[in-house]
């Protein structure tokens, strides 16, 4: 187990917020010894002391918690270094010896390529590690320009293409029950299950991340990584094993199955907007381009939605709808998966008749299956509802992912093929969209989002939406699509 953890922009956001109570989390836990060290650097002057102070009053507000012991272990630990993270020299300074290191790249992925040239060229210690954060790369061709640099760095068991989804105990939880319980396997396939979204609808706006946010947007910043890995873990056979082959071979086979949308399908299939001026609980919240930060002139989406198919076996004729929004009346995050309607009642009823949903709450956590019954009165269907109550993880997301990458464990990290593969699925939204095919919608904030299309199966198409399809893709406005 690697000893010295490494942060570069060690004094980010990412960091305070997230890894430094994550450490904090695996001290409690008793999974780092006394030895272990923390190596901060960034552009900012800054003493060991004052790095101190810093993470004193980060987790001071994110892990309050969390034992005292061991948060000030976490502050024994850290030591502080001025450094350029792009310069050979001053990131060779930053490798003590030649024990081996886990070097965590908190830093924006622009600077990915540029900081794994400097380490190649600085040489790291035998046995070393490397942790990315998504985005991986911009797009296709520099996601395979870094995995052609990272390989000439270190082997690709030592790369961790981290996703803190992939360590969330309830996105596990939605392989673990699949596979653990024999009543939903014989169901998990395209005969009873038409529909399943993957929801991460957020009440947050902007939040002062116009920085990076604006540089991506939702497709790039939630659909392209997060929820594709969610969907994964959905549609994916039965792994042999949870090992790291095992589990991401299969999770490459669902991508590679993902059939690629033509232009039609990215007219008809995907939906980008932003939101505008509005109230979100009792807060005034301006419209995106009003953010101090946004270049209106990019034309960045608040709110992405995109409908897949896959081409297998198990899933042809099920529709995955992928969605994020940030500026919502309110959080959504789950998986919903939205069984096929029986065929035929027996029996003379009243009352509406509604499919089966099983919901994974991604966050809070939670488990919910929404039923049919018979009600009160005889010949009366009512609404049942079944819900678990999950206990609280172990370890903080995180924790979990510094903890594999300490001890050597990728499998929850995404390899370097899986990371080519998700970029492939949405390029050619990307290329759509920055072609303007697809209309760029706004939504009040506090709203439930742009005007649905479709709620459950398609629904009505507008004039307008019509039009702009006749001027993007040459089609006329009275083909008979309705």
């Amino acid at each position: 187990m690697i000893g010295h953890l490494v942060v570069l922009g060690a004094t980010g956001d990412l960091s305070g917020r997230f890894l430094m109570p994550a450490l904090a989390a695996l001290h409690a836990a008793g999974h780092l010894g006394e030895g272990f060290r923390l190596t901060g650097a960034s552009r900012e002057e800054l003493t060991t002391e004052g790095f101190r102070e810093w993470i004193t009053d980060w987790l001071d507000r994110q892990g309050g918690d969390l034992p005292a012991e061991a948060r000030r272990a976490v502050v024994a630990s850290a030591h502080y270094q001025r450094a350029d993270v792009t310069d050979q020299e001053d990131v060779r300074a930053l490798i003590d010896g030649d024990e081996p290191v886990a070097l965590y790249l908190a830093l924006p992925p622009s600077l990915f390529p540029r900081v794994v040239s400097a380490l190649r060229s600085a040489g790291l210690p035998a046995g070393s590690r490397i942790v990315l954060e998504k985005p991986f790369g911009e797009d296709l061709d520099s996601a395979r320009e870094l995995n052609a640099r990272l390989a000439e760095l270190v082997p690709e068991q030592a790369v961790f293409r981290v996703d803190h989804f992939l360590a969330m105990t309830t996105v596990q939880n939605v392989l673990g029950s699949r596979l653990a319980n024999r009543v939903l396997e014989p169901l998990w396939n395209s005969t009873h299950i038409a529909e399943v979204e993957i929801v991460w609808d957020e009440s947050l706006a902007l939040e002062g991340r116009a920085g990076y946010y604006d540089r991506v947007g939702a497709l790039k910043d939630m659909v392209q990584n997060h929820l594709l890995q969610v969907l994964c873990l959905v549609a994916m056979e039965p792994p042999v094993t949870l090992g790291e082959r095992d589990l991401r071979d299969r999770k490459v086979d669902v991508l590679r199955s993902v059939r690629l949308l033509t232009e039609y399908d990215v007219v008809h299939r995907t939906r980008r907007a932003r939101y505008a001026a509005g109230r979100i609980e009792d807060r005034d919240v301006p419209s995106y381009t009003d953010e101090e930060g946004v270049d209106p002139g990019r034309g960045t989406e608040t709110f992405a939605e995109v409908e897949l198919e896959l081409d297998n076996w198990r899933w042809a004729g099920t529709t995955f709808r992928l969605r994020s929004g940030k500026g919502l009346r309110a959080d959504r995050k789950e998986v919903a998966v939205r069984f096929r309607p029986v065929p035929h009642l027996p029996f003379g009823h009243t009352g509406e008749v509604e499919p089966n949903v099983l919901r994974f709450g991604l966050e809070p956590e939670g488990l919910t299956l929404d039923l049919m019954g018979t009600g009160a009165r005889a010949g009366h269907l009512t609404e049942l509802e079944l819900t678990a109550e999950l206990e609280p993880a172990e370890l903080p997301a995180y924790g979990r992912l510094l903890l594999d990458v300490l001890r050597g464990d990728p499998a929850l990290s995404i390899r370097g093929d899986e990371a080519e593969e998700a970029w492939r699925v949405l390029t050619p939204v990307l290329t759509a969209w920055e072609r303007d095919l697809v209309p760029l919608e706004e939504y009040p904030a506090g709203s439930a989002g742009p005007a649905p299309r479709h709620a459950y199966g398609p629904g009505p198409v507008t004039r307008e939406a019509l039009l702009h399809e006749e001027t993007v893709l040459g089609t006329t406005a009275d083909d008979g699509r309705s």
